[in-house]
């Protein structure tokens, strides 16, 4: 069997486990440096746009050079696992659906692990590790060179089949694949995000001042929210949709089946009064294993208290 033959069998073979796995979307792109995401990182990290988020500023070679990561890396695997919901959780007070339920880094590691074991099974032994959001890796810009979509102007990996409320997963291997090619942009005209977006965060097309974002204010910024953003917040205390939500892509998302990313019942039951009097025993009860704990209670609180109170 010719290698042309080889690859393109692995290449069937990872994307038939990924669907099996219920991952929506597999992509697959040459491992090699992004020397065009590297200018825009090192523009972006100048300009302040990180805020509080310094390590964004660590492991810069990392970011833009796979083979950094793991020795001997051929490929990066781009997956997309959808969390869109069958509805959106009651009550004025919002929180992100992407923290609906498990934190799904937990989520995907198990995924991604069973992925890599089953491929093992098939081919034999072969350098992989997988990355979820907690690693040095530009996961957007490897899923719109593997294919899987195009990088909008809030800055949201987009796919023309799925819109945008999927979670991105990487696993940089030492195998070869027939690799995948990137789509067109297709925001054409369009400005909803940005026109939308409420503290002004998206500060031009393709670009956004993290440090202005609702989301970053209210999971990464550890000091007071500034009082100049008040009554801009649209009652978020965890995370935004807003660009999300506004985006006309989105119409055609389609809710998950995913157990784990379904609410609890507890989180369904919470009213109103409910979140402006949490306690550590109701936040401990409703955010077992949440993304949300990465707020802790008191970052919780401070949110809650910056939107309910004059």
């Amino acid at each position: 069997m010719s290698a042309s033959s080889v690859f393109q069998k692995n290449t069937d073979l990872v994307k038939e486990i990924a669907a099996e796995l219920g991952f929506i979307s597999c992509g697959i792109s040459k491992a090699e440096q992004l020397d065009d995401e590297a200018r825009k990182l090192e523009k972006w990290l100048n300009q302040g746009h990180h805020g509080q988020m310094l390590w964004m500023e660590n492991h810069f070679e990392k970011r833009i050079n796979p083979q950094k990561l793991v020795e001997g890396s051929k490929s990066v695997i781009s997956l997309l696992l959808n969390y869109y919901p069958s509805e959106t959780l009651q009550g004025s007070l919002k929180i992100s659906k992407y923290a609906y339920g498990k934190d799904y880094h937990k989520v995907i590691k198990k995924k991604t692990k069973i992925l890599i074991e089953r491929l093992t099974e098939q081919i034999g032994d072969f350098q992989a590790r997988a990355f979820v959001d907690s690693a040095p890796v530009l996961d957007k810009a490897w899923a719109q060179k593997s294919g899987l979509g195009w990088v909008g102007k809030h800055s949201n990996l987009l796919s023309k089949k799925s819109g945008s409320f999927f979670f991105i997963a990487e696993i940089i291997t030492d195998l070869e694949f027939t690799y995948d090619t990137p789509v067109n942009d297709h925001c054409g005209t369009c400005t909803k995000c940005i026109d939308a977006c409420p503290t002004q965060a998206i500060t031009e097309p393709y670009v956004v001042d993290g440090s202005k974002c609702i989301s970053y204010y209210t999971i990464e910024l550890k000091d007071a929210i500034p009082q100049s953003e008040k009554g801009r917040f649209d009652n978020w205390i965890f995370g935004c949709d807003i660009c999300q939500d506004v985006c006309p892509w989105n119409r055609f998302s389609k809710p998950h089946n995913h157990p784990e990313f379904e609410p609890s019942n507890d989180l369904k039951a919470m009213q109103d009064s409910d979140w402006i009097e949490i306690t550590d025993d109701v936040f401990n009860k409703v955010f077992p294993g949440s993304a949300v704990r990465r707020t802790k209670i008191d970052g919780l609180k401070r949110n809650i208290n910056f939107v309910t109170k004059n």
